[in-house]
């Protein structure tokens, strides 16, 4: 084992899915069918937003933010997720580690507060319908952007850090299929506490609280809602949090359950299920989620994209 970790330098094994025979036996086809449908959902989605004047209004300025997170997320894991699975070369260099870790570490928080300000922004919508312009105006939804993006960035910066002044003495085989912090802290000859309460109050302070805050919004919405006499508006009021609700549902279950649980509970397998949804299923989802509930997409689609593809 010595002599194997001497010949691996600053390089670590990631063993992938060549453990759990079920998940390698969905194959390679499956993830890159998923990952070339992400980017294409995702990118349409971009441009429909972009060419269509209707949806010039900050619920869809934060939407392409969400889809360019997930373009990036998907992109920092599946391309290294299929090629260690073909490939017989399975290591991963330390500043390739450290960048993947950085990107999913970075997009992973942004994506939990951009998530609460949509919550926010469909709060002000419907319970203040009448100020609605006066408090998402442009200059406000670019500041709120902004600083999802930079609160994002820090947080990478310090985990990845602190992360990286770990002693791995021991074995570099990470039983996973990409750098993800509880399965680095598994490798570490040292007391790993600090940076497990690095992560813990970390969590909690942007996911935890971004998830209490996505709460209140839609505490106060189904309490309007509620009020609403008529039967149309409530459908209607309801028929636009749908979809971001079941995307709140999907990602933030997976992401608390992966880094809140206490140490004694990890396991390796039950992670690499969790990390495939997260990484791999929601940023695929998130597109068809919102564009199936939406006209003005589906129709900028058809009339725009589609007739401009065929000419």
């Amino acid at each position: 084992m010595e002599s194997s970790n001497e010949t691996l330098g600053n390089r670590f094994i990631l063993l992938g899915l060549n453990d759990i025979p079920y998940l390698q036996a969905v194959g390679i086809l499956s993830f890159l069918s998923m990952y070339i449908f992400t980017l294409t959902a995702n990118v349409l989605l971009i441009i429909v937003v972009r060419i269509n004047s209707q949806l010039q209004t900050p619920m869809y300025f934060f939407l392409s933010n969400l889809s360019i997170i997930d373009i990036g997320f998907s992109s920092t894991i599946v391309p290294k997720l299929i090629v260690i699975t073909l490939a017989r070369d399975k290591s991963i260099s330390l500043l390739e580690c450290s960048v993947q870790m950085f990107a999913h570490l970075s997009l992973g928080a942004t994506e939990c507060i951009i998530l609460a300000v949509m919550a926010y922004d469909r709060y002000a919508a419907i319970c203040k319908p009448l100020h609605y312009n006066r408090i998402m105006n442009w200059r406000f939804c670019i500041c709120l952007a902004a600083g999802c993006w930079s609160v994002g960035l820090l947080n990478a910066c310090i985990q990845v850090v602190y992360t990286f002044k770990l002693s791995f003495c021991g074995s570099r085989h990470l039983n996973h299929f990409f750098c993800e912090m509880p399965s680095f802290f598994r490798l570490s000859c040292q007391d790993t506490w600090f940076n497990e309460l690095s992560m813990y109050v970390a969590s909690c302070i942007v996911g935890l609280s971004s998830f209490l805050l996505t709460l209140l919004s839609y505490v106060h919405i189904i309490s309007t809602v509620l009020k609403i006499q008529s039967d149309e508006g409530n459908h209607k009021a309801f028929s636009t949090c749908a979809s971001h609700l079941t995307v709140i549902s999907l990602y933030y279950t997976t992401v608390l359950f992966m880094y809140l649980r206490p140490h004694s509970s990890y396991s390796p397998e039950t992670d690499k299920v969790v990390a495939i949804i997260y990484t791999a299923v929601t940023p695929m989802l998130n597109p068809i989620i919102y564009s199936m509930r939406n006209k003005d997409i589906k129709i900028t689609i058809q009339e725009k994209v589609i007739k401009k593809l065929l000419k």
